[in-house]
């Protein structure tokens, strides 16, 4: 990596810590108190709860190791691990990030090889991560974290509500025919789609930067030429945001995963658009009204199929802690085939994290109780392509995002101007006018790095 960008990098975690730490630290806790302590940092969703839970099982296993969890919401456990890792002062032995950051780190050298590790534990087998993941997740044909859980996206409708009005979807959908069905099932009692609103580059841009590609649309051109205002842009978010005003949820700029999620669960909406991961709520009787009732389609097309996105939470090892071996041994036992199936017989097959190694699809338990889920969510993960997200060429990889250090503030600053057109505060063409000039800096930076 060019020594100017890693000090470039090194303000911006910088200025990341300063903020986080006058904001503090949230959902802190600890298991036991017998030994070496490896302390990690996860983002507090049902699947990391569901391991928190667990974890005293390999306290049991390993009672020389006391385990503390910080847990924090997507948003803060981006900047905080992020200003973390970067500033290499070894506050977690164990974070949780994803394919966006794992490369990047790994050139940084921010993160700990994890392939030595894999090779010399018995049982882990990698060859079983499913392969799209594995590639995601390496640098140079090594391990630099492992998936917890992976995901694409997809459409998830209400299958009763479409039967009655005699709705039928293509396979893949096309996002007309979505918006049509949204349009025909919206009524005072029921909204048509919910989709997210709610700024912030994980947020409101996973989804919509699938639609942007499938419309034709990227970020920037092969010479590094923002394109946030072309016509193809510009008619993807347009799309986006009168489908969501006109037929979503209410509070939708304010909307995210967790909203959404809530909002189908209950019966709120007829359709969904975002990760396969969210069968772990809507299909889990203790917090949806639905089970049994919702359908999952692939991600809907225009030009681009198939669209769906690839992410993945995994668990890596910063290269600052001090920890190394016991933060393996935790890792390897909460990603291993093991964990899964305990989830399974303990606390239901519906939660297992999934779509994160091959043979979880072989369990006879789980490819029951995800038959309606299960085979798509494979499907979708395997064939997602982060190296040609986009209709024409782009200098860059990634689907829902753009892998380069700058686009966790480009993309935040870019999804609060949409957000901003979602409530209704301005309009999609001001929007994008002021996201061009965004992305028309970053993109100036990386023609000179290239001419």
């Amino acid at each position: 990596m060019p020594t100017a960008r890693r000090s470039i990098r090194a303000a911006a975690a910088g200025a990341v810590a300063l903020s986080v730490a006058l904001t503090g630290c949230a959902g802190a806790g600890s298991i036991g108190t017998s030994g070496r302590t490896v302390t990690i940092a996860m983002v507090s969703n049902s699947q990391m709860q569901d391991a928190q839970q667990l974890a005293s099982q390999f306290e049991a296993e390993n009672p020389e190791i006391d385990l503390k969890f910080v847990t924090l919401s997507e948003n803060q456990a981006r900047a905080k691990i992020t200003a973390s890792t970067a500033m290499g002062g070894g506050e977690f032995d164990v974070v949780m990030i994803s394919n966006y950051e794992t490369p990047q780190w790994a050139e940084y050298g921010w993160l700990t090889n994890l392939s030595p590790y894999i090779e010399q534990t018995d049982g882990y087998d990698a060859d079983d991560i499913i392969p799209s993941l594995r590639e995601a997740l390496s640098y140079e044909d090594d391990l630099y974290s492992v998936p917890f859980y992976g995901e694409s996206s997809f459409l998830m409708y209400r299958k009763d509500l479409f039967a009655q009005a005699g709705i039928t979807l293509s396979d893949p959908p096309t996002w007309t025919e979505v918006a049509e069905a949204a349009a025909q099932l919206d009524s005072p009692d029921i909204n048509g789609i919910c989709l997210r609103g709610k700024p912030g580059w994980g947020e409101l841009l996973a989804p919509l930067d699938t639609v942007i590609n499938t419309f034709g649309g990227r970020w920037f051109d092969e010479n590094w030429n923002a394109q946030l205002n072309s016509p193809e842009v510009r008619e993807a978010v347009q799309f986006y945001v009168d489908l969501v005003r006109e037929y979503g949820q209410p509070g939708a700029a304010t909307s995210g995963f967790s909203e959404c999620a809530t909002q189908l669960a209950q019966g709120r909406v007829a359709m969904w658009y975002d990760s396969t991961s969210a069968v772990s709520t809507l299909e889990d009787p203790a917090s949806s009204n639905v089970v049994g009732k919702i359908g999952y389609a692939a991600a809907p097309v225009q030009e681009k199929d198939p669209s769906g996105w690839l992410y993945t939470w995994s668990l890596g090892i910063p290269a600052s802690s001090e920890h190394t071996e016991d933060a393996w041994k935790f890792i390897s036992w909460m990603t291993d085939q093991q964990y899964l199936r305990t989830v399974g017989e303990q606390l239901g097959w519906e939660r297992v994290p999934p779509g994160s190694r091959l043979s979880t699809y072989e369990i006879p338990e789980y490819a029951e109780a995800a038959a309606a889920y299960g085979p798509i969510t494979l499907e979708s993960i395997e064939g997602a392509d982060q190296q040609n997200p986009t209709v024409d060429p782009v200098p860059y990889t990634g689907i829902q995002f753009v892998a380069i250090p700058e686009f966790q503030d480009l993309g935040t600053r870019v999804s609060q101007q949409i957000s901003a057109a979602i409530a209704g505060r301005q309009s999609v063409e001001d929007a994008l006018d002021q996201a061009q000039k965004y992305a028309e800096a970053v993109g100036a930076t990386y023609r000179e790095k290239t001419s």
